[in-house]
Formats: structure tokens, sequence, C-alpha cells
């Protein structure tokens, strides 16, 4: 039974079904009317809070200014190694359809190292590449700014990046960083003098090479900029066999009070006594490290071959222990080796004033360094001497 007006109670075959059902489906018309519109009200609610935060982070995309030597790691494509180091692996790529050179840079993603140890590592990359992408001259390597398809450039912690593989594409680690450079497909200077270990250089490529290396550090000096880990393994050839100074890891901007640049940095072998007995240096530490280079380009050989490190670096600072000069060095050039690496750094040149002293020496002569399956005796009957 149901309940009528005045609270008494109707019986059920009195009750106008039709009347009620009609009812109900009011009420229920309006209830779903009510969902539709609490529905459609929150999503247009939800779709204006996107739009709002799509534009606040547009707002702080494009308040970010991005630095001039930044690439699009989407133009970049890494393929194979071409060497590795301490830090991370060089390797082939493809920048924007450009041949490159890419030094990737580990870090230790898995937590093999600290966070010290990871910040002082992202404060050494940035440096390079500040030094870097400043610079613009045939005998340096470049790196390029994004606004020119001349250069190339850097980026750090991006996803973007993919290597080739021979299954296909990979990621990378999302906070790799790298540093893109021309592709030089001669390879390290170094690799090159080992090869001709046995047959030596002719005269005149042994002058071209040093030529181009003094020439690209008297221009990093003229920008106040010191290497300082001028070696071989450093300087790359181009297809036409142009010597590029590469590798700025520990370059800096030259202080003006030497005591503000102490500390043995570089490599054994090539250091100035002052770096190894860790006084102040200046730019001079890189006339050195060019001294002892151009006695291995001219005798395709490495120096102090026969002496562990300890015992190079006490013999070069307490016995003044140099590289031995072949007899068969012409002293235009055997000059230039001891001026560069005179113990004192006051009384090394200036590296314009080396390019100047090379530029003068006569190649056309020969005088280059003469092979140990060639006769080593007198020469007067020579016209050349060495290749």
């Amino acid at each position: 039974m149901k309940k009528n007006e005045s609270g008494g109670y109707v019986r059920a075959d009195q009750i106008d079904l039709k009347s009620l059902d009609e009812q109900l489906q009011r009420h229920l018309s309006r209830a779903w009317t009510m969902e539709k519109n609490k529905e459609k009200q929150q999503q247009e609610d939800d779709a204006a809070m996107a739009a709002a935060a799509a534009a606040a982070e547009g707002a702080r995309s494009s308040s970010r200014t991005r630095q001039e030597w930044e690439i699009d790691p989407s133009k970049l494509l890494i393929k194979s190694v071409i060497a590795r180091g301490t830090f991370g692996t060089v390797h082939r790529g493809v920048y924007d359809g450009q041949d490159v050179a890419v030094k990737l840079l580990d870090w230790g993603e898995e937590g093999h190292r600290s966070e010290a140890e990871i910040a002082s590592l992202r404060a050494a990359f940035t440096q390079e590449v500040a030094v870097w992408h400043k610079l613009d001259h045939p005998n340096v390597t470049k790196v390029m700014f994004r606004s020119s398809i001349l250069f190339i450039g850097a980026t750090m912690g991006t996803s973007d990046l993919q290597i080739q593989t021979e299954n296909g594409h990979i990621g990378m680690p999302s906070n790799l960083c790298c540093v893109v450079v021309e592709y030089c497909p001669g390879g390290a200077l170094k690799s090159y003098l080992i090869k001709n270990r046995r047959r030596k250089l002719a005269f005149k490529v042994v002058v071209q090479l040093a030529l181009d290396l003094a020439r690209g550090l008297s221009y990093l000096h003229m920008k106040k900029i010191v290497h300082r880990d001028v070696k071989t393994e450093n300087m790359l050839l181009d297809k036409t066999r142009t010597l590029k100074i590469a590798d700025f890891g520990v370059a800096r901007i030259e202080a003006s009070n030497p005591h503000d640049m102490t500390g043995e940095t570089g490599t054994l072998g090539y250091m100035a006594p002052e770096v190894l007995n860790g006084n102040p240096y200046n730019r001079k530490c890189d006339v050195y490290s060019f001294g002892i280079c151009l006695w291995e380009i001219y005798c395709c050989d490495m120096p102090y071959p026969d002496l562990s490190f300890s015992e190079v670096t006490s013999a070069v600072v307490r016995q003044n222990l140099r590289p031995e000069i072949p007899r068969c060095c012409p002293s235009s050039l055997a000059n230039v080796m001891k001026r560069c690496w005179d113990a004192n750094p006051d009384k090394r040149p200036e590296m314009d004033e080396v390019v100047s002293m090379l530029e003068a020496i006569d190649t056309s002569k020969g005088g280059g360094m003469i092979p140990l399956d060639q006769p080593q005796g007198c020469l007067c009957f020579r016209r050349y001497r060495g290749p």
C-alpha cells in the first residue's frame, strides 16, 4: 500500500502507475542532465587548468636562455667508437648531415661516483666548452654554435641522444654530456708519428706540422688561454694533414697573477719543470711542452722511453734532463727546441716568436731525421740530409 496526501494508505489497485512512471522518468532525466552538466563543467575546468599549466611551462621555457654553444640533440646521431679515455669515449657521428666527432662523458650514472665528483666533472665539462666555443682558428678544432651551420657545439643532461648500432638505435642516459667537434680523419698526431717511426718524416713535413702547432698555440695565448696539456696525443690531423689543437679539458684563462696558477696539470714527459715542482707558472708552460712535441715530431719517437714517471720528474727538475737531439738535426730546428724547453720560463720565447723562427727555416735542402736503416756516417757527399 502507498500513503495518500492525508497520510492514509491507498490500495495498490488504486495507484496510477502511469503517472508514477512519468514522474520517475522526469526525476531520472533531471538527475542525468545534472550529472552530465557536472561532468562537462569538470572537463572544461580540467582543460582550462591544463592550458594554464602549459602556458606557464612555455613561459618558463621561453624565459630560459639557451647557451650559445648548445646544439639540437635530435639532429645528432652517434656511431662507432674512435677512442676511449678515462672519463668516456670519442665516437664518429653525424650532426645535421655533417661528419663529426662526439666526445661522450661518462660520469658514473649508476652511483659509481659521488655527487662531489660528478659536480667537479660537470664543471670541467662546462669549462672545456666555454673555452672551445669562443675559438676560431684553422689550427684549433672547432666546437660549433647552434646559430651557425659552420660550427658544432655541445649538450648536457638530455634524453634525446641516440647511438647507432647494428641492431638499430638505442637511447642514451638522460644525464649524459657530450662535446661535438669537426671530425679529423687523420687521427691523432701521436698515431701518425708512430706509423712513421721507422721511415721518419720529410723535413718540410716536420716544419709544417710544427708551424701548425705553433700558430695554434700562439692564437690561444693571444686569447689569454693556457692549454696546459700540450702533447702529440692532443693534436689531430684533418684530411689535408693540417694539424688541429684539441682537448681543452684542463685549459683555462691565464691568471694575471702566476701564483694563482699552480699544481701539477698536464702529462708527464711534456710538463715544464715549474709545473712538476708545483711552482707558479704561466703560458710559458705550453712553450716548454711545444719544445718536447717538436723533438717528437722530428724524431717520430717518444721522449724518455726507458724512464719511469718518477724518474722523469726527478731528472727534468733536478738534472735538467731533456730529450737527446740527433746529430742530423739542423741547428735552426735544434735551436728552437733548446730555447723552448729552457729551465727558466722567462728565457723561453713567446709562441709568436717561435712561429717566426720556424717560418725562417729553409726546408728545400732536406734535413729530416735519418732512418736507422740508412747510413749514419759522414754526410759530406750527400746533397740532402735525411728525408
